[in-house]
Parts: structure tokens; sequence; C-alpha cells
């Protein structure tokens, strides 16, 4: 283990002191038939960037030392990480095509925080949290520390955190490689961490739990000329805010939406929850933008006619994109969702994955690539996590009292249930100056808090 000195500063107040780092090890070898993970199309794809997912909890009883609760973590990784063995293996930084699941291992870093999980919250503003995150490994590599742009240098998929707090409080932080996993491949792993964690006695992992269970699935290589660098550099001048919808005011919405479409072309009778509030969102924050585009990633997991596990692992989600009018300072709601539905039924009809990578194939080349990069600028990205039991996450120390992804690049809104279970926490990102104007708006003050 290497200990370290190294000081984070929150405004003019320390924030917490990064006190070791560690590699985590499988607790058995990979097999040698499964060496080599071939990463799809998909995967290859996404965007090069992190997924950061942050867990955090109250003071527990069930240990009566951090350091305890470090030792139980770190085995209880080792023994999960046997299972999500693509993990700990390595892979290029730049333009990856396969995963070498050589069992190097995963960093696991451990930081004590000076405040107490109470003042933390109450005083700090969003992007605080990222610094939770190891080596701010937050979506694009331009906020990670230490980056070398490099096609040649092997990274490890997968980092963690573990942030102890003054009062006892703890935060679990990782940060997955986009390239080989999307949210919910993320959150998975982080469910079967945690359950995994709960189950073992004291610090002896050798339990056998059924709970584990990832679905890492076969592809063949794609022979798809690929842009061999990052086709979309993001803004630096992005921040990110937290907005609550309530379930009353999301009922609201669903009423709005119905009566303002009753006499239209395409009436929506039956609105979803993600709908109207994704909706109401992109028509708050693109009302100066007379032409956008929607994008709207879709969890091809359940929406093929062969349905895919819940807890396959990679890219298995579909950007759908399309076009919105902005007429004279609205966005009807009419137009938004009948286009979002269209879009989304046309995966209904692909049989299983294999189809959808061959339709996906016909669509991707190289300029098609460049050319969706070069429109991001206008391109409002709504993802809906609703419905991922996110506050069930139980290390052994009860729910957490927050869970979070870190700050998000420019245009994206994130959807996800409440901590309360009361309505829909949405964490937009956007530009200072448009984040200045929505942050005033009396129509979103008016729906969300």
């Amino acid at each position: 283990m290497v200990l370290i000195s190294k000081v984070l500063r929150f405004g003019r107040r320390k924030l917490h002191t990064i006190v070791s780092r560690d590699t985590i090890k499988p607790s058995s070898p990979t097999p040698f038939h499964s060496k080599t993970y071939k990463l799809s199309l998909l995967d290859q794809i996404a965007v090069n960037s992190y997924v950061p997912i942050v867990a955090i909890y109250p003071s527990s009883n069930a240990y009566q030392s951090s350091h305890k609760k470090t030792l139980q973590l770190k085995n209880s990784l080792s023994k999960v990480l046997t299972d999500y063995y693509p993990f700990a293996g390595r892979m290029k930084k730049i333009g990856p095509t396969f995963v070498d699941c050589n069992d190097e291992g995963v960093e696991f870093i451990e930081a004590c925080n000076t405040n107490t999980l109470s003042d933390f919250l109450q005083q700090s503003v969003h992007e605080d949290l990222d610094q939770l995150f190891p080596d701010d490994r937050i979506w694009f590599k331009k906020n990670i520390k230490n980056f070398i742009d490099d096609e040649n240098i092997n990274v490890c998929p997968l980092s963690v955190q573990v942030s102890h707090f003054a009062c006892g409080g703890l935060a679990i932080a990782t940060s997955l490689r986009h390239k080989i996993g999307d949210g919910s491949s993320a959150l998975n792993f982080i469910k079967h961490w945690a359950a995994l964690t709960s189950h073992s006695r004291e610090c002896n992992i050798n339990v056998t739990s059924p709970i584990i269970n990832p679905q890492f699935i076969s592809y063949q290589p794609t022979t798809i000329e690929l842009p061999k660098t990052d086709p979309y550099i993001p803004p630096n001048d992005v921040v990110s805010k937290t907005f609550v919808f309530s379930n009353t005011k999301i009922k609201d919405l669903q009423a709005k939406v119905v009566a303002m479409t009753m006499d239209t072309r395409q009436p929506i009778v039956n609105p979803t929850r993600a709908e109207v509030v994704s909706w109401f969102l992109h028509k708050c924050v693109s009302r100066n933008v007379t032409q956008t585009s929607v994008i709207s990633p879709i969890n091809l997991r359940n929406k093929l006619k062969e349905k895919l596990s819940e807890t396959s692992i990679g890219n298995l989600f579909y950007p759908i994109t399309f076009p919105i009018s902005n007429n004279h300072g609205d966005v009807m709601p009419d137009e938004f969702i009948s286009k979002l539905r269209r879009e989304k039924v046309k995966f209904q009809n692909i049989r299983n994955l294999e189809c959808a990578l061959g339709t996906v194939e016909e669509m991707i080349s190289e300029t098609f690539i460049l050319g969706t990069a070069q429109s991001m600028d206008t391109s409002y990205v709504y993802s809906s996590i609703c419905g991922f039991p996110m506050y069930d996450i139980d290390f052994r120390w009860g729910k957490p009292v927050k869970v979070a992804v870190g700050g998000a690049f420019k245009n994206l809104s994130i959807l996800m249930d409440a901590p309360d279970g009361n309505g829909i926490e949405v964490l937009v990102s956007l530009n200072k100056q448009d984040m200045n104007i929505v942050v005033n708006d009396p129509d979103l003050l008016a729906f969300c808090y």
C-alpha cells in the first residue's frame, strides 16, 4: 500500500485528504478461455469518458471503526471482481477494441474528510461531489489528472474511492470507463458489490452468494473504421444543478400534456413520468434556440423482442435522435413525446441484440460519428434511470442518504427517482450562461424545487 499526502480544497476550506492507494485483484484467477473480452460496436462508439456514481451513507453501528469497514469493502470487492473480471483487466486508453482480462486489479483509494456528512451535504454544490471520485475520473478525460493522450497506454476500466467523514459517514464512489459499460452496468456492479458485502461475515468473504450474476456477452469483431481520436471536445464552462419534481407536480404536468394535446393530430392520453419531465425540461432549457436535436438513450435490454438480462454488462443502449422546433419560444408536447415514442417503437420490432448491432453497423461510419459530434452543441440529452433501486444499495449500513452521478457534460439531463421516493430528481448540466437563465425560469420554478 502506498501512503499519500494529497489535500483537496473546498473553496478555502480543507475538504479531504487521500490517505492510501491500493490495488484490489480478483480473488480467483480468470479462466484462460475468458482472458480476452471483445468490445461491441456500441462499446467502441461510446464516448471516451467515465461513468461516475457515488453512494453516500450515514454513520452506522455495524462496525466500530473505519478500518474494519474499509477491510470489508476491499475483501468483498476482490470477490465480486471474480464475476466482473473484465473490470479488473486493462484496455487501450484510445480506441480500444477489447479488454485484456489479466487480473491486474482496480485502484482502491481511501480518503478522510474533515467535515461531518451533514455539513458537507448542506454546504456543498453539486460540483463538490465530484471530488469524491477517484482522481477526477468524471465523464470526459479533460477532467482526469495526469491524462496522457497516448493510444498505446493501457488503463484499468474501473476505479474506486472510499471517503470517510468525521462523523462516521461514508461515500463510496466508482468510475467505470464508458467504453466497457453504461449507467446500468455501473449501477448493477455497485448493487452486486453491496449485496456481497452485506452477505459476508465480518471480514470473511468465503460465502457463496447467488446474487452475483453479471452477463458478459460474446461479440464478433467489427470491420467498421472508427475515428482514431475523440471527435467531441466538451466545453469548460459547464455547471450542474439538481431539480426535483414531486409526484404531485408530475401528475399536474401529465394532466397539462393531456389537455394541451387533446385537440391535436397526435393526442397524448397516457404520458409517462419521464416523458413529461423530459419535455418540460427541454421547453425550459431551449427557449432561445430555434432548432434543436433531442437525444434519448433507450435501454436495449428490455426493448428487443428477445429480452436481455437486466444484469447484462456493456453499452446496451442506443441514443435515438430527433429534431425539435421551438415555435415562438415554446416546444409543443405532442411533437416532442410523439417523436420520442416513434423512435422507441422501431427497436421494439427488432428481434435480438445481433440484429440490433447489424442495424447500427449499417448506419455507423466515421463520417456519421464526426457529424454527430459536431451537432452536439445544439443537442440536448435526456437519460432516465428511473426505476433502478438505487436507494436499496445496502452495504450492511442501511440505505444511502444520497446516490448521485458526477457533474456531467453540456446539455445532459439525467432523470432518477428522488431519494424519498416522492418524484423525480434531475441532474441538469448546462453552460453557465444558460444555467443562470434556467434557474430563474418562472415556469420551471412553478413545478420543481
